[in-house]
């Protein structure tokens, strides 16, 4: 039988190759590991996304040198921030910081290419169409490598220091190793998404009203992510016979000649409906297994800090690695330091259980959140009590 591995065993196996499982890849492998990167999908086909990056995320991008890759495709600058809280407007300009002008909002399949091709370039060996069937594991328990089926349908064993589920939020790494649920959330925001081309780049454009949400975000190709969310009891009423003219419909709550532009303007892109998915903080972090980006934690998307979580957690999983290869329990512990926080705080967003000055108090909160991550990557001490 052909071969279809390098090796037997790795020092590292992670099950999924979007953003969070190549990112982790990409530092796993620049530290000097040998990596195996599977994903049960075949290249980097687009998924559903907001885009947009915090400046943590971006900074992230900056040091690991891949920020430049995303600009010289095309993908516009983000100087500004718009919060709409009825017809209240709180324009927060976008400082330069660290070498990086402001933020950005790349499409997913420009983002997981460009971390791909970077842990491949490090040495990681990547095969697509492979799907995890099962973990092997010591006598005392510990994680000791998997059972993955090929596109022939054969099984093969591979052997691994440790095994990384970057496999979603429903992942099926995190159910065979009985990964703990800490917090769990059935709270969710319905939306539709959909893609608008001729906007003009006024940043991230953020929409709040009575149990109502849009949003504009500049991405590749002059195109916007707009989308509009509401209640998951309201999704029928908004979204149910004309999505994208109920989302307009919506966003003239706000900005009537916004809203007009975009119907004349129209879709270029098929809509996309997401009603909603519970959420939940598990464990990340066991003997010989570990999980990043949504298979450890996934919220709701109310507050496009998605794209951050995957990011900070491959960087936190390689600082523990590094000081303890095979041990992720520092992990653990430096994702918990804000998680929970973020968690909640998404969740009662999400909720649309507010009134606006509530709301503007809860992403002030938020935004506290955002600051301790950013320090954290400057090196200041992460470890600050936040404001309740």
């Amino acid at each position: 039988m052909t071969q279809v591995f390098s090796r037997s065993h790795y020092d590292a196996i992670i099950i999924g190759a979007r953003c969070a499982g190549a990112a982790t890849a990409l530092l796993l492998a620049r530290a000097g590991a040998r990596v195996l990167l599977v994903d049960r999908e075949d290249g980097s086909q687009d998924t559903l996304s907001t885009h947009a990056l915090t400046r943590p995320a971006v900074s992230l991008l900056k040091n690991w040198g891949l920020l430049g890759q995303i600009t010289r495709a095309g993908t516009p600058l983000v100087r500004q921030t718009r919060f709409q809280y009825g017809q209240d407007v709180i324009d927060v300009p976008v400082q330069p910081e660290g070498g990086v002008a402001g933020l950005f909002a790349p499409r997913r399949w420009l983002l997981d290419r460009v971390l791909r091709d970077a842990a491949w370039e490090a040495g990681v060996e990547l095969h697509t169409g492979v799907t995890l069937v099962g973990v092997q594991k010591q006598l005392n328990g510990r994680v000791c490598g998997v059972s993955l089926r090929l596109k022939s349908g054969a099984v093969e064993p591979v052997s691994a220091g440790i095994v990384i589920g970057a496999d979603g939020r429903q992942s099926s790494l995190a159910g065979m190793v009985g990964a703990r649920s800490t917090m769990h959330s059935e709270t969710r925001a319905a939306c539709i998404y959909s893609y608008v081309d001729g906007l003009s780049n006024e940043g991230y454009r953020w929409f709040f009203g009575n149990r109502i949400s849009a949003g504009l975000i500049p991405t590749n190709d002059g195109a916007h992510c707009f989308f509009a969310a509401c209640d998951p009891r309201a999704m029928r009423q908004w979204f149910n016979f004309d999505a994208f003219g109920g989302a307009v419909q919506m966003l003239s709550h706000w900005n009537a000649d916004l809203a007009a532009e975009l119907a004349a303007r129209g879709p270029v892109e098929r809509l996309r409906r997401y009603a909603g998915a519970p959420s939940h903080l598990r464990d990340c972090a066991g003997p010989g297994w570990a999980l990043v980006g949504d298979a450890g934690y996934f919220k709701d998307p109310a507050t496009a800090h998605g794209i951050t979580d995957a990011f900070l957690d491959a960087q936190r999983l390689a600082n523990a690695l590094s000081v303890t290869p095979g041990d992720a329990r520092a992990y653990q512990a430096a994702r918990d330091h804000l998680a929970p926080r973020l968690f909640t705080l998404t969740q009662q967003i999400a909720s649309y259980d507010w009134d606006l000055d509530q709301l503007k108090q809860l992403h002030m909160s938020f935004n506290a959140c955002l600051k301790q991550e950013q320090l954290e990557l400057s090196g200041g001490d992460s470890m600050q009590t936040l404001a309740a």
